[in-house]
């Protein structure tokens, strides 16, 4: 942590003072084993609009707008925006002095080009790219450090848009491949502006980048070297740190006894993020609401927490973390685990023999362990749960038609804008929504929010709204809040706080003290 923490906040992540103060070592190699890979370093490919892919990404590319690690607008590459009266334009004042990897100017020109790429991608980029992208009807450069869009409607949220995937900035080098033709996914090449500069990427395999000591917000204390391997078994990204292949790893919580006891530290970071099971609308029987909410009575989530999350998550129907204020306590009651309940609302939709599902399972141990449980537990109340088993990086076969599988479970990243959960999730067109929507009122609340800035007090308003309606209707199944969480060798591993905006936690700032490897 930084000397400036509080040692309090130092004693909760199990490193002391002292340890903590001690210098960087600018020297040494950050092995990180990561539970999630990435198939392309391309910001706007689908597969990378995960949340859980983009700790990489944000180490490689800065984006315009900064997020805080609580989710707050600030400034970035972008050193000031504003919007007009009727939020149709979104003006940004550039950074000056900023180069990329490559050496090329970062300037109005390079952000021009890389919104016209994305724009040009058009529904082909990952959800959050193509949400900001396709309401843009013209970029603008008055001069050589400031960038105007002009938009096809009032969008109050490009703030926090802009401060994610569809924000980061590269080199417009490598916008075109070989052939002049627009650049995309394994076509890109991973030249940004960030403090680490990609040596070499092998696709949902590893990663190696080195330092960028050009770096416009300094390079002093970042490791020499951040290594990015993808290993999905838990059991390996534990034996590495222990054997001392890796430095960090993201362990499963059901291993925070098991690293303790082997000498090593713990670091539970709390994400406003959680594990939900998504629906495909479309699949028969799904599209009744009845089904659907047996099926949020078939799940023990009190059970499931305390089971499987070791005291890092808690029971939850909704997708939001009980200190955010689009939380609605009341609606914690509204789905208790009743398994002749569910029975009963089967029967009433004609299906007094129960129902088979589809459920699209990605293949690591913890995926697998939690799938397994609530598959035995949805057997009584008349769920029949067929598995079919996918790599971390094909997730996004649950959307692309025809669509694959009924169901699917994934660890949700959360957003910064509350409002952009809702219309990934459970609105029209959204990145794990491969249909329509449960209640026609959702798109309704969604439109009235987008025209809404983040500090008019109804917005929130319609946001809780949208919360309830989305619990009401089953329009997605929350199960229980999730956290990342860390193992490393005690006092080398420091300043990696909980990043709120991504299932991620971002990689740029950690040091690793002197005297680790």
């Amino acid at each position: 942590m930084r000397i400036a923490a509080t040692a309090g906040l130092l004693l909760a992540l199990g490193l002391c003072p002292a340890m903590a103060a001690a210098p960087a070592n600018p020297e040494a190699t950050l092995v990180y084993y990561d539970a999630v890979s990435n198939q392309t370093l391309d910001p706007s490919e689908p597969q990378n609009n995960s949340s859980f892919a983009q700790g990489l990404l944000m180490a490689v590319y800065d984006s315009l707008i900064r997020l805080t690690p609580a989710g707050e607008p600030a400034a970035g590459l972008a050193e000031s925006w504003s919007q007009n009266a009727d939020l149709t334009e979104f003006t940004m004042k550039l950074r000056h002095g900023v180069t990329f990897h490559d050496g090329a100017k970062f300037d109005a020109a390079a952000v021009k080009a890389n919104f016209e790429r994305n724009m040009a991608l058009g529904s082909r980029a990952g959800a959050a790219v193509a949400e900001t992208f396709s309401g843009v009807a013209e970029v603008a450069t008055p001069d050589e450090y400031t960038v105007v869009m002009k938009l096809k409607a009032p969008n109050a949220q490009l703030p926090y848009f802009l401060g994610g995937t569809a924000g980061m900035m590269l080199s417009p080098a490598v916008l075109k491949d070989a052939t002049g033709e627009l650049a995309f996914g394994s076509n890109v090449k991973p030249v940004g502006a960030g403090p680490y500069k990609v040596k070499s990427f092998e696709s949902n395999v590893k990663t190696v980048a080195t330092r960028f000591d050009g770096y416009w917000d300094g390079a002093a204390g970042r490791p020499a070297v951040l290594e990015h391997h993808f290993v999905p078994e838990s059991r390996a990204r534990l034996n590495a740190l222990r054997s001392g292949q890796a430095n960090l790893a993201l362990i499963d919580p059901r291993q925070i006894a098991e690293a303790k006891s082997a000498g090593l530290e713990t670091q539970v970071n709390q994400k406003n993020s959680s594990w939900v099971i998504y629906v495909n609308l479309t699949r028969k029987h799904l599209g009744d609401a009845r089904v659907r909410q047996a099926l949020m009575y078939a799940i023990d989530r009190e059970g499931l927490a305390e089971a499987l999350s070791f005291g890092s998550g808690k029971p939850s129907v909704q997708l939001f973390a009980e200190t955010s204020p689009v939380f609605v306590p009341e609606l914690e009651k509204r789905y208790p685990f009743d398994p002749k309940k569910a029975r009963e609302l089967l029967a009433a939709a004609g299906l007094k023999n129960g129902v088979e599902l589809d459920f699209l399972l990605i293949n690591t141990t913890e995926y697998r362990q939690l799938g397994e449980a609530l598959q035995a537990m949805l057997a009584e109340s008349g769920f029949r749960i067929k598995f079919d088993t996918v790599d971390a990086s094909q997730y996004v076969l649950f959307r692309r038609p025809p669509g694959r599988g009924d169901v699917m479970m994934t660890r949700w990243g959360g957003r910064s804008d509350p409002l952009q959960v809702f219309q990934e999730i459970v609105g029209s067109g959204g990145s794990v929504n491969p249909s329509g929507v449960a209640a026609p009122e959702i798109d309704t609340l969604i439109t009235k929010a987008r025209g809404m800035v983040p500090t008019n007090p109804e917005r929130m308003k319609v946001l809780r709204e949208l919360n309830t309606v989305t619990v009401d209707t089953a329009a997605t199944m929350p199960i229980m809040t999730r956290s990342n969480v860390y193992a490393y060798r005690p006092g080398c591993i420091r300043d990696l706080p909980p990043y709120l905006p991504t299932g991620n936690d971002r990689l740029n700032n950690v040091t690793i003290a002197q005297g680790c490897k």
